[in-house]
């Protein structure tokens, strides 16, 4: 999976549609092999993205799950501690001491 493509999922607040709209561009951007398309591309590539962010936001819409939601922020600290802990960044040191 894309490592910029976050999950969505069983968050408080929802995921919003920006959210969801970045999460699709980055699939097609991957899919695609492009960052940008070209301008003869451009069209497929916007309808692409929206089309999958529409699919998107029902996929959320009708998730089901017992589980609590989770927060934003504690999710963020845990992905920054595992990044410091895998690369060896300043911050590993600061987390292990913690």
């Amino acid at each position: 999976m894309c490592r910029n493509i976050r999950p969505l999922h069983n968050f408080e607040p929802h995921a919003t549609s920006d959210e969801v709209h970045a999460a699709a561009l980055q699939y097609v951007r991957k899919v695609a092999g492009m960052n940008k398309p070209s301008a003869a591309n451009t069209e497929v590539f916007e309808r692409a993205v929206a089309d999958i962010a529409h699919a998107t936001e029902h996929l959320l819409a009708d998730l089901v799950t017992t589980a609590s939601p989770k927060n934003r922020e504690e999710e963020a600290a845990k992905a920054k501690a595992r990044s410091a802990k895998r690369f060896g960044t300043p911050a590993a040191a600061g987390a292990q001491a913690g």
